[in-house]
Parts: C-alpha cells; sequence; structure tokens
C-alpha cells in the first residue's frame, strides 16, 4: 500500500515538475534547433558588369539596337564637342576680336560678361548686394529641405531671410543707394519669380483642387471655371495680358508695378496646374478613409487636413516635382515684357560689340545654371520619395 501511494506520489510530482515546461519547450523550440529548421534563402541572382550589360543594354534586339545608335551617336559627338569646348577653347583674350581667332569656344566672354549675365543692367558696383541675395535665397532653399528643420521657426527664418533680401535688393537704407526693381535682373530674379510663385500657387492650388471636388455647386463651378481657363491658355499670353491688358482696366490713377504683374500672372498659371495634380491625388484616395475619419468624429477640415491630404499630396510628389521645374524654366517667358531675368541678361551681355557673335557660350552658360538647379529638384523629390515610401517590399 505504502509502495502504491509513493509510486503514485513521484508520478504527480514528475508530472507536475515536467508537464508545463514539457509544453513550453514544445512551443518554443530552443534556437539551434529553430535555427535548423529555418530554410535557406534563395539563390542569389548573377551578378558583375557582364550580367548588368546584358540585362540593360542587351536584353532584346531592340535595346540592341538602340544602344549601337547611342554609342555611335555620341562616338561621332563627343570628340568634336570635346575638341570645341577644351582642346580648341579661348580662355584669356581681351576682346572679342582675339577670340574669333580661334576655332573652339570663347570662355573668355563669359569671364567678362558673367557678372552682367548673372546680375542683369543692376549697378555694377553695387552687385555684390544682388550676390549676397543670390547665397541667401539658396541657402534659405537647402535649409529647408532638411528635414530636421521643418520647424515652426522655419518660417521666422524665412522671413528674415526675406526681409534681408529686399532690404539688399532696393536699398534706401543703412547708406545703401536705392534700386529700383527695373534694373533687378538675372539670377536673383529668376531665384525670386520662381520662389515667390510656388510658395502662393501650391496653397492656392490645392485649395482649388478641394473647391473643384467640393459638394458645393458654386464653389465647384467657379473651381473648374478657373482651372479650364487658366490652362487653357499659355504662360506668355497671361504675362502679357498682366503687363499689358491689365492696366486699362484699372481706375485713373491705379497701377502696379510691371514685376508684380509678371509675379501674379506666373502664381495664376501654376496654380491652376497644381490643382489639376492635386485633384488626382485626392481621387486616388479609397473611400474607406473617408469613412473612418467620419467614424472618430473627425470634422470635413479635419479629415483633409490630417489625413486625406497627406496621403495624396504624397502619392503626387513626381508630377508636383515636374510643376515646380517647368515654373523654374517658364520664368523666362518674363523677357518678353522687358524683365532682365538670366535670358534677358544673357542679350544684354551680347550686346557689347567687343563681344558680339558668342551667343553659343552664353546660352550654354545660362544652360548649366538652369540644369542644376532642375537636377537638384528632381534628386530631391526622389529622396523624398523614398523617405515616404511605406509600401512593403520583400
Amino acid at each position: 500500500m505504502e509502495s502504491k501511494t509513493l509510486t503514485r506520489m513521484e508520478t504527480g510530482a514528475s508530472n507536475h515538475t515536467h508537464g508545463p515546461e514539457a509544453r513550453h519547450s514544445t512551443q518554443q523550440p530552443s534556437t539551434t534547433d529553430s535555427q535548423s529548421r529555418v530554410p535557406s534563402g534563395a539563390p542569389r541572382p548573377p551578378q558583375g558588369p557582364w550580367i548588368w550589360l546584358k540585362k540593360n543594354l542587351f536584353a532584346s534586339p531592340a535595346h540592341i539596337l538602340i544602344t549601337v545608335l547611342a554609342v555611335w551617336f555620341l562616338l561621332l559627338s563627343l570628340p568634336a564637342l570635346f575638341e570645341w569646348a577644351v582642346l580648341s577653347a579661348n580662355f584669356t583674350a581681351q576682346t572679342g576680336q582675339e577670340c574669333m581667332q580661334s576655332s573652339g569656344a570663347c570662355w573668355s566672354f563669359i569671364q567678362h560678361k558673367y557678372r552682367m549675365i548673372l546680375f542683369g543692367i543692376y549697378p555694377f558696383d553695387e552687385q555684390w548686394r544682388p550676390m549676397v541675395v543670390t547665397v541667401i535665397l539658396i541657402a534659405l532653399i537647402v535649409i529647408s529641405a532638411i528635414p530636421r528643420f521643418w520647424k515652426k521657426s522655419l518660417a521666422l527664418i524665412w522671413l528674415l531671410g526675406l526681409a534681408i533680401s529686399a532690404v539688399l535688393m532696393w536699398g534706401g537704407v543703412f547708406s545703401l543707394s536705392y534700386v529700383e526693381n527695373t534694373r533687378w535682373g538675372g539670377l536673383p530674379l529668376t531665384l525670386m519669380l520662381s520662389i515667390f510663385g510656388l510658395a502662393f500657387a501650391f496653397p492656392l492650388g490645392v485649395l482649388l483642387a478641394l473647391g473643384r471636388r467640393s459638394e458645393m455647386p458654386l464653389v465647384r463651378a467657379l473651381s473648374v471655371m478657373y482651372i479650364e481657363l487658366i490652362r487653357g491658355v499659355p504662360l506668355i499670353s497671361l504675362l502679357f495680358m498682366s503687363s499689358v491688358m491689365l492696366p486699362l482696366f484699372l481706375p485713373e490713377g491705379v497701377t502696379f508695378d510691371k514685376l508684380l504683374r509678371a509675379q501674379i500672372a506666373i502664381i495664376l498659371y501654376a496654380s491652376a496646374y497644381i490643382a489639376e495634380v492635386v485633384r488626382g491625388g485626392l481621387q486616388s484616395i479609397p473611400k474607406g478613409q473617408y469613412e473612418g475619419a467620419a467614424s472618430i468624429g473627425l470634422s470635413y477640415w479635419q479629415t483633409t487636413r490630417l489625413i486625406v491630404l497627406p496621403q495624396a499630396l504624397k502619392v503626387v510628389i513626381p508630377p508636383l516635382v515636374s510643376i515646380f521645374i517647368s515654373l523654374f524654366k517658364d520664368t523666362s517667358l518674363v523677357v518678353i515684357i522687358g524683365i532682365y531675368d538670366l535670358t534677358l541678361s544673357a542679350k544684354a551681355a551680347l550686346s557689347d560689340p567687343l563681344w558680339r557673335g558668342f551667343s553659343v557660350e552664353a546660352y550654354v552658360f545660362i544652360g548649366v545654371i538652369y540644369f542644376i538647379f532642375c537636377y537638384a529638384m528632381s534628386r530631391y523629390s526622389k529622396g523624398i520619395e523614398q523617405r515616404l515610401d511605406t509600401s512593403h517590399r520583400s
């Protein structure tokens, strides 16, 4: 009897000790066992320069044909371009007549006229002021592109920078000579038209996009009329209307500065295109997002600001950046109303009798400037896309 009781007690103790632990060990195997049972990953695809060339340049007969044509074009053009731009170029000429003796590019023209190209007809002795303004504007753009500066203080930095820029460009205070804005030109003017154009056109475009999707018929109709009317005419027409026709409709004695009229035309033009892009992003948002916001009691503006609009803007980053790049380049159209942007400043530099006939060098120079800014915007937009990418890829 005692032996049976002892046997049952030992069996219970064994079950008490090993039962839960056994189940636990069954559910959670050891690290070594689990690692030994993990299947090995898929084999890596073959890599190497030849594999890359075959995949990207010789993947099909069409790829081969395009690659051969491209290589043939480069072999024909690059040696001649290098010969013209470097080997036969003139870097030391003092007049255009000396440059005419060489068969290559006359980069001496850029050395002598770069200040007029960059700053237009701004007084020569005061051109350090637009140079400082250019540095300030570029610094503000760079700071705004860094996420750690995305704080409320960034608005104050912009206000301070723009105030300093206005003081430097206009002058009239702090012993600075006054310079009217009709003498502004070159790169600072191009940057100002682009920055203010985007700063005011973007929020206006977002409001127009929301208005076009509004349930109020009057708001929707007015938004549609504005967007279709502005998008139906070229920017040149708007600039011409703002410069020539607008003063005819103003009361007698009331006038606007020509530069301000051009800026308003650029804002109106860009806002219509931004509105259509943002509207496309708003239409891509699923209906469940609106229903989920309504279920937690959010108002229309709260839903738009916190849920819908951030997702819509993330979707349309590439087309928005395309509009920004186009607007930056389209500021050169203000030349038709006599504003000295980079293009008109280059023409003014070419009007010097000592340096006539070097328009290719001048336009290559301003083309490089446009390319640097546009390429920087393109690369930054790609970085923003990668930063905001929330998709889960294997």
